[in-house]
């Protein structure tokens, strides 16, 4: 089993910047994949970054160049750095992981392809 527990939502104006934060415990190790997605009211949960063991990285190409995803495998901790925050990224932000996904540089995270869930951050940018 592997749990984690994301951090870091908030409020914040359009153009700023948040930091999510998702600690993992008990069966994980730096094999895993993890990544973050988001829910917006009424819509399908949708894949914003995942990275691999390796280090390989993916995004939705709303998020290129906005968001950064990065790993801490000794405090096993994964990373989303948020910055030019529009209206359109409100959302419960998620972190996911699985032993076994292959992460394509070319698309963004799917969410059927991983196991282990987290509670949810919430993330509301104002115009």
């Amino acid at each position: 089993q592997v749990h984690l527990v994301e951090s870091g939502g908030g409020s914040v104006q359009a153009g700023g910047s948040l930091r999510l934060s998702c600690a993992a415990s008990g069966d994980t190790d730096s094999r895993y994949s993890m990544g973050w997605f988001r829910q917006a009211l009424g819509n399908e949960r949708e894949g914003v970054a995942a990275i691999d063991g390796y280090g390989v990285t993916a995004y939705a190409e709303s998020v290129k160049g906005r968001f950064t995803i990065s790993k801490d495998n000794v405090k096993n901790t994964l990373y989303l750095q948020m910055n030019s925050l529009k209206p359109e990224d409100t959302a419960m932000y998620y972190c996911a992981a699985d032993l076994r996904v292959w992460i394509n540089m070319n698309r963004a995270p799917v969410p059927a392809d991983f196991g282990y869930w987290g509670q949810g951050t919430q993330v509301t940018v104002s115009s």
